[in-house]
């Protein structure tokens, strides 16, 4: 399952967050500790450089891009391998709806596609699509034509 999803500014201020199967409570605890690690971490790195943690038996992957810090995690069959393609897939979802490696500006104008882009890729915690394709005509509220 992934756990959480969460896509800061490039001072830890959290722009997006998703937690599946989390309690409020512990949500509150993935996010500070996932920033932390971000802040401890992420300085220098290029863009969509993956970094990888783990932390008790969960996998947590995450990048730059722009200026945006993306992360998440996953337990249950999420690997640092299938966390990767899930970050790539945001990376490449992000690029397509923003035409660039996002400001923190143009990421909040283009804040509603984003999200259904996100919707598109991560469902109640499972991964959904890897399709950039099928994402972006999904995300334009078209249906898909191979269905």
């Amino acid at each position: 399952m992934l756990l959480a999803l969460l896509i800061t500014n490039a001072e830890g201020n959290i722009l997006v967050e998703r937690f599946n199967g989390v309690p409020v409570e512990e949500g509150l605890q993935w996010r500070a500790f996932l920033v932390k690690l971000g802040a401890e971490n992420i300085k220098g790195i290029r863009n969509a450089e993956l970094l990888v943690a783990s932390h008790k038996s969960t996998y947590i992957v995450y990048t730059v891009y722009g200026d945006l810090s993306i992360y998440v995690a996953g337990k249950e069959g999420y690997d640092e391998l299938a966390l990767s393609e899930v970050i790539h897939t945001i990376i490449t979802s992000i690029k397509d709806v923003c035409g660039k490696p996002p400001t923190e500006r143009r990421f909040l104008d283009k804040y509603g596609r984003i999200c259904l882009c996100l919707d598109e890729i991560v469902w109640k915690g499972q991964l959904e699509n890897t399709e950039i394709d099928r994402i972006k005509r999904l995300a334009r509220l078209k249906p898909p034509t191979d269905l």
